[in-house]
């Protein structure tokens, strides 16, 4: 029997970024090819879409960038999709990372989802998804992105996502605003799915650097066409505010 993902900006919805995306950036300004990144939050959101049943999660990374822009890198995270499904995500990527002028980056690489210590009965759910930001880098910080999956959740689904994000940076004080929109579209062929499942998720945050933590507050939400009746069947498509410390090393 095939079990959608709950349809998940971001390792949380404060942080604004896809993961693999965040990894290589963040890594190329650092003088060491390795970087890691570990995170208590609230709550894990994903594009919108509670992964913990609205309780908290733990959240560590690890990444190595080649000085030409390739990017190897795994995430991992606890998980809660309901009775009988994984404790567990691990995600595996693999990209490049270019600045194309002073202002401008580009950022192509492919996520490998896995999801571990399901039961028997829940089924295989992980999947690919090709992933390609822009961002533009001026007085605001702006990123689009797009992701698309052709075979979501091993489910023969075909899932694409559209993303923007912005942030705003306070000079050296280390405040920071941001906000993000994004577009789920799902084809499916399989009973159990409707043909096509559409919906909206956006953010708000404001964060706080100290050193190398950074501490954000956040308030995410779904919205559009069928994010009604996402909402009567799960609560973990509802807006909520997440609470997120994430720190880097080295």
């Amino acid at each position: 029997m095939m079990h959608r993902k709950r349809l998940v900006a971001l390792a949380c919805a404060a942080l604004l970024s896809a993961p693999f995306v965040a990894s290589a950036q963040d890594t190329e300004e650092s003088t060491s090819p390795f970087s890691a990144t570990f995170a208590v939050t609230t709550d894990y959101v994903f594009r919108g879409v509670s992964q913990t049943d609205n309780n908290p999660a733990f959240q560590a990374s690890a990444t190595y960038t080649a000085p030409f822009g390739l990017y190897v890198g795994v995430w991992g995270s606890n998980v809660d999709f309901g009775k009988g499904g994984p404790n567990f995500e691990v995600d595996y990527n693999i990209g490049w990372n270019k600045d194309l002028s002073d202002s401008w980056n580009l950022d192509l690489g492919v996520n490998r989802y896995t999801y571990t210590n399901a039961s028997s009965d829940y089924g295989d759910i992980d999947y690919n998804e090709y992933l390609a930001k822009v961002t533009w880098t001026g007085p605001v910080v702006v990123s689009g992105l797009l992701g698309y999956a052709n075979d979501y959740n091993n489910a023969d689904a075909k899932q694409t996502y559209t993303g923007l994000e912005a942030s705003y940076a306070f000079g050296d004080s280390g405040y920071s605003l941001g906000a993000s929109a994004g577009y789920t579209t799902i084809k499916a062929n399989a009973n159990e799915w409707p043909r096509r499942e559409d919906y909206y998720d956006g953010s708000v945050s404001v964060s706080k650097a100290f050193g190398p933590a950074t501490a954000t507050l956040g308030y995410y939400d779904t919205f559009g066409s069928d994010a009604p009746s996402l909402r009567r069947d799960s609560d973990t498509y509802k807006p909520g505010v997440v609470f997120t410390i994430a720190v880097e090393v080295p």
